[in-house]
Order: structure tokens, then C-alpha cells, then sequence
């Protein structure tokens, strides 16, 4: 059976389809964290970062948010604790407050949960990978 990138199937984007128990509320929390919207669609918005970006959907099972993580990989963690820490999330949204970054292996990591559940971990490698 041939690979479908070898017959012309080459991937434009891998987004996942990220929950939304708030439509509004999680847009707003995805801007102030620093992510541009893009609508799709009335229940479906595209989430950018730089060249990077997810789609938030009105859409919320609980199972789903609470089993699902999403990492970033980013060259200085402290600048995204910082953003963080400027949100100020358990005023603003009434949510925990992040974790500061810690060293886990090869990584220094923060991580938080958005309005809905969702899990994110930010992290920069310790070391960058060669090119």
C-alpha cells in the first residue's frame, strides 16, 4: 500500500480541534495569552500563534476536555510565564494558577489549565535540537 505523502499527499496542517465549554470565554482567553482569531465558521474559530495554530470549537464534552493536552515547544518559557503571570488567570477566569517552569528532563516547563480543562503544556528544550 503506498504512503499517502508519497502519491501526492502531501499535509498542508495538523490542527487539533480544541473544546470550548465557553465559546466566548475561551476566545477571549486564547487573545489575551497572545493568540490571533480567525473565524471558520459561527461555532469554529482558528487559533494562531506566529506560523502555528489550533482550532477552537463550540463544543464541550467533559471526558474529552478533561483527557486532553496540548504542548507548545517555544524557544523561552519565561516569557510565556510571564504572559501568564500578567493574565493574572485565577482573577480573570477564576482558574487555578499556572504552575511556574521547572526543569523535567530536557525541558523547562510551565503548565496550566484553560477555561474548559484543557491542559497545556509549554516547554523549551534545554538543549535546541540541530537543524
Amino acid at each position: 500500500m503506498p504512503n499517502p505523502r508519497d502519491a501526492g499527499g502531501g499535509v498542508i496542517a495538523l490542527r487539533p480541534f480544541v473544546p470550548a465549554k465557553n465559546f466566548e470565554v475561551s476566545k477571549r482567553f486564547y487573545r489575551d495569552l497572545g493568540f490571533r482569531t480567525e473565524v471558520i465558521a459561527p461555532a469554529l474559530v482558528e487559533m494562531h500563534v506566529g506560523q502555528h495554530s489550533f482550532l477552537l470549537q463550540d463544543f464541550y464534552v467533559p471526558e474529552y476536555a478533561g483527557n486532553f493536552v496540548m504542548h507548545m515547544l517555544v524557544d523561552n518559557v519565561q516569557v510565556w510565564w510571564d504572559r501568564l503571570c500578567v493574565i493574572d488567570l485565577p482573577g480573570r477566569y477564576g482558574l487555578e494558577s499556572p504552575r511556574a517552569p521547572v526543569v523535567a528532563g530536557p525541558l523547562k516547563a510551565t503548565h496550566f489549565a484553560d477555561p474548559s480543562g484543557v491542559l497545556w503544556h509549554i516547554a523549551q528544550p534545554l538543549r535546541m535540537r540541530p537543524e
